[in-house]
């Protein structure tokens, strides 16, 4: 090594290199002797070795001086045989210190020829304890180094290998002469270099050792597998603080690694079941359902979901399994986190589409079996897509993996959820169908339990307005429109009710009422009030007799009370009579935009029995409007009656409304998703 080579922090070009501590634990010492035995050349080393001084020492023979009389013969025999052949000699040997004690001593002798011929002895001496010592600990270190079941390497100051044990070279999987003088990132590049050689810097620099990093990669032994290592990094300082360079462990800790990952992806499915529980199935409405399930699905498990139906179930005209050809799917539901090629390609929300036998999709419905394909290539992307155009926008936005589930409830196919992977770079693998499989077991019986509610509900819905009035025919003198919005939140037909009847004179009877309760005893108690009310109408009774007829039919009828609002209008007088069986009070809209509730006697419902009923008279001239209507347009469980009808009144701010807006209006402005009662509604208005 030239002194050129010297780094700058070791003193600079030129310089010598600092001490090592090794030559300062062994204190070697160094003696010269003259031809006849002298001592003429003494270290300082010497002084705390045998206990003599420089003055004490120079010009003696060493042989007295240094060694027992009975050692003295032998002694005399290998000096010569130094200065004689010129043969060196090494061994321990004991001497005898200044204090009289006996010390073993670890010697190296040679002979020496200065330029004049003159010859002298060199003894390089060292405690034998100490030389020992040192030596344990040589072969110890290496002993641990080297059989360590751990990589260890050593890294001087410009990060390059240094020493390399056995371990590391399996670890690495290339042997230690490849890694001498380089750098990590040159042997692993693999790995994360950038960031580990960091933190070796950061190590060497600030001295802080960095414990159990955790570091994920491949190595030229096992390239195809995944490996985890947990590694350490300390700095190596000798004597003095001097730095020397890094220390790096490594220990693979590979299978704890995957045990962790499979745990945490346990945890995930578990997460996952149990969010889809709380999020899938929350309405009785099949569209719902499935968009929850799709926007479960989407990003943990797939970067795209759709959910497809069979038609064929939805229209209930499945008579069994599914067959062997092909099928006609309706789009329920799509979500992703895709490029947009890979949205382009979905079928549309609410389309429909008919896959072939040969499809996937298709093959998944008929066999009621999970489809996987962990590696998409170019004929899957055809059995996947609709069409070659979707499949070209499939392999375009980068799908690289696909699983169907089949959406199974009560044994019979539902249809499918269809799983593609875009940005997520991990292949669907069995346990994603074990958990696919689960979420679309929950949402097939969630999907098919909407089914039947629905299927249930249009035949009560069917069957309630078959017992009410069609569209009714415009009056003499009046403009009439009518709602009826069964119950957002109940399978159950209600009891409400209303009817327009053309009596004489060109009057007419106005009239909403509702049976307390629900289902098929409220609906047919509806019918027959509504019947009987007719006929009392065609007698051309007060509105109050009519009433109390009414109040001894429903008196006979078990269980069942209702309320009743009886208009009849007389165009010629310009005026309605009302009798009320404990209804909420109509709504009057002035011509001019005043607006107000009705006075009138609220009197007992029909079916209480004994209370009689009265009649009021208003005004009710051409432009004028009346609004009935049932409870279930303005109670609600949290909101005060008063507060209620009163946002009813505000929004019959405009006389001039069409009628049919109106009705519009109130109903999605009154009404909401989870209201338990259905309504009826009559608003009429006076024509010039």
């Amino acid at each position: 090594m030239t002194a050129e080579s010297f780094r700058a922090e070791d003193g600079g070009p030129g310089a010598p290199l600092p001490p090592w501590g090794l030559l300062d634990v062994l204190g070697i010492a160094a003696v010269v002797l003259d031809a006849e035995g002298r001592i003429v050349f003494w270290s300082p080393q010497a002084d705390a070795l045998f206990g003599y001084t420089a003055a004490e020492a120079l010009g003696r023979f060493a042989g007295p001086l240094l060694t027992h009389p009975e050692h003295l013969g032998l002694v005399m025999q290998l000096f010569a045989g130094v200065l004689g052949g010129g043969d060196s000699w090494s061994g321990a040997f004991p001497v005898r210190h200044r204090d009289g004690s006996t010390r073993v001593v670890e010697f190296r002798n040679m002979r020496l020829l200065d330029s004049y011929g003159d010859v002298y002895a060199l003894g390089i001496a060292a405690d034998h304890a100490a030389v020992q010592r040192v030596e344990t600990d040589l072969a110890l270190s290496e002993r641990l180094v080297s059989q360590s079941p751990i990589g260890l390497a050593v890294l001087d100051t410009d990060l390059r290998y240094v020493l390399v044990n056995p371990a590391l070279e399996r670890i690495n999987g290339m042997p230690a002469e490849e890694h001498i003088g380089r750098r990590p990132g040159e042997i692993l590049p693999e790995l994360e270099a950038e960031s580990l050689e960091a933190a070796l810097q950061q190590v060497l620099d600030s001295g802080v050792p960095v414990l159990d990093h955790y570091t994920v990669g491949r190595t030229h032994s096992d390239p195809e597998v995944e490996r985890a290592w947990s590694v350490s990094f300390f700095r190596l300082e000798g004597p003095r603080q001097r730095v020397l360079g890094v220390a790096a462990s490594v220990v693979d800790v590979t299978e704890r690694h995957r045990a962790t990952t499979e745990a945490d992806r346990s945890r995930r499915r578990l997460a996952l079941i149990a969010e889809a529980s709380a999020r899938v199935g929350t309405t009785l409405e099949v569209d719902t359902t499935a968009r929850e399930l799709a926007e479960v699905a989407v990003p943990e498990l797939a970067d795209i979901a759709a959910v497809d139906v069979l038609d064929s179930v939805l229209s209930w005209r499945r008579p069994g399994a599914p067959d062997s050809g092909p099928e006609l799917f309706r789009a329920l539901a799509v979500a992703a986190r895709a490029p947009e090629e890979a949205l382009e390609a979905a079928d549309p929300v609410g389309g429909m589409a008919m896959y072939g036998a040969d499809r996937l999709v298709t093959r998944c419905v008929h066999t009621g079996r999970p489809v996987l394909v962990p590696e998409v290539g170019p004929d899957d992307l055809r059995d996947i897509a609709r069409s070659a155009r979707a499949a070209e926008l499939l392999a375009r936005s980068g799908v690289h993996s696909y699983l169907a589930v089949p959406l199974i409830a009560r044994g019979e196919v539902l249809g499918a959820l269809d799983l593609k992977r875009i940005g997520n770079p991990l292949p669907f693998d069995a346990d994603d169908v074990v958990l696919a499989s689960e979420l679309a077991a929950r949402a097939g019986v969630a999907i098919d339990n909407a089914r039947w509610y629905q299927s249930v509900r249009n035949d009560v819905v069917t069957l309630q307005r078959s017992l009410l009035p069609g569209r009714p025919s415009q009056p003499a003198g009046l403009e009439v429109a009518s709602r009826y919005q069964p119950a957002l939140a109940s399978t159950e037909v209600g009891g409400d009710w209303y009817d327009v009847i053309r009596l004489t004179g060109d009057k007419t009877a106005l009239v909403v009422g509702d049976v307390m309760g629900s289902g098929i005893d409220a609906a047919a108690t509806m019918g027959r009030l509504r019947t009987a009310t007719c006929a009392f109408a065609d007698l051309d009774l007060e509105p109050a007799e009519v009433l109390r007829h009414l109040d001894r039919i429903t008196e006979g009828l078990e269980h069942y009370i209702a309320t009743c609002l009886y208009v009849v209008y007389d165009p010629a007088r310009s005026r309605c009579r009302l009798a009320n069986a404990g209804h909420l009070p109509p709504a009057l809209v002035r011509a001019d935009g005043r607006v107000s509730l009705v006075d009138l006697p609220t009197g007992a419902p029909l079916g209480v029995g004994g209370v009689p009923f009265e009649a009021t008279d208003i005004v009710f001239g051409p432009g004028d409007q009346l609004v009935l209507y049932t409870d279930g347009l303005v109670e609600t469980r949290d909101d005060p009656i008063d507060e209620r009808l009163e946002v009813l009144l505000g929004l019959l701010d405009d006389p001039r409304r069409p009628l049919e807006e109106t009705c519009d209006l109130l109903l999605t402005a009154l009404r909401h998703p989870g209201d338990p009662d259905d309504v009826a509604l009559l608003v009429a208005r006076g024509l010039p």
